[in-house]
């Protein structure tokens, strides 16, 4: 395996999640500090919105509209050119915090949740996978499109829209479905068993996924279909929460890492960071 040196990008964040490369520059959620970032190749951020009830994960409408999981208050928020509205309400369909999510090329999302109150310490239990549809001229429609989900985590969708890959975090897999012309989900298989928890995660072109693992030894593990390891970068004396390649040809790979994901033990700015190395293959599909 080739040896990796990655260089930090942009230090002192408190949790990074949801990285998307979009217009140049790396889209991210700070949860803790409550704001979505881009941060642009040299290093330079810019807040680009606020949100109260912790931001995870990101993705764009056709037409460039930023979309953002509104993790506690279980909502997919829209920032318009006025601000921040309510893209749609996932309460009556997620059974804990929302998270990470798919944006497609059609503006559809697919938006996983925790599926128990794993911050209060309730047993584990399975979630759904919730698709939200742009239907309405200013608002998404949202229905279950997968159930009986292990943590449904980072996902994406291969170039041409037919196969969705989500990382079941608990069950230490990633899974697949067929996606159909209207969204819907079908076929679940076994994309790959995993040796550590899958987070956050992106595609290449070779097909291959890339993946964080939160738990120690903190890393960034490259899976081919049917389990095989072809490269790890691991994360120092940090955790890998997610990834994402960018950059002007895709082959940049951003790597968000901390020492926690947890508030009570984030200690203030300097629990995370985003570090970049180049990797030979390029990014494909979405986000």
């Amino acid at each position: 395996m080739p040896e990796r040196k990655p260089t930090v990008l942009l230090d002192g964040l408190l949790f990074a999640e949801g990285p998307r490369w979009h217009e140049g520059r790396l889209w991210f959620s700070d949860m803790h500090a409550h704001e979505v970032v881009a941060v642009d190749l040299q290093g330079n951020r810019e807040t680009i919105v606020a949100v109260p009830n912790w931001p995870s994960g990101l993705g764009f409408l056709p037409d460039g509209r930023l979309l953002v999981v509104s993790m506690t208050d279980l909502k997919l928020m829209r920032l318009d050119p006025d601000g921040l509205a309510l893209h749609a309400d996932l309460s009556a369909l997620a059974t804990g915090h929302c998270n990470d999510m798919v944006t497609d090329a059609q503006g559809r999302s697919y938006v996983g949740n925790f599926g128990f109150d794993m911050l209060g310490g309730a047993d584990q239990r399975d979630a759904d996978l919730i698709l939200v549809t742009p239907d309405g001229p200013s608002s998404g429609m949202a229905r279950v499109a997968a159930s009986g989900l292990a943590f449904p985590n980072g996902a994406v969708i291969t170039p041409d829209g037919r196969t969705l890959i989500v990382a079941e975090t608990y069950a230490k897999r990633l899974s697949a479905f067929d996606v159909a012309a209207d969204g819907s989900l079908s076929n679940r298989r076994l994309w790959a068993n995993v040796d550590g928890l899958p987070d956050g995660i992106c595609l290449d072109a070779e097909g291959c996924v890339w993946f964080a693992v939160p738990r120690p030894p903190g890393r960034f593990v490259r899976v081919a279909e049917g389990g095989e390891v072809k490269e790890q970068i691991f994360a120092d004396d940090r955790n890998g929460f997610a990834c994402m390649l960018g950059g002007p040809d895709r082959r940049t790979l951003f790597l968000l890492e901390a020492f926690s994901g947890r508030l009570h033990q984030i200690k203030g700015p300097g629990n995370a960071r985003i570090r970049a190395v180049q990797v030979e293959v390029e990014g494909v599909g979405w986000p």
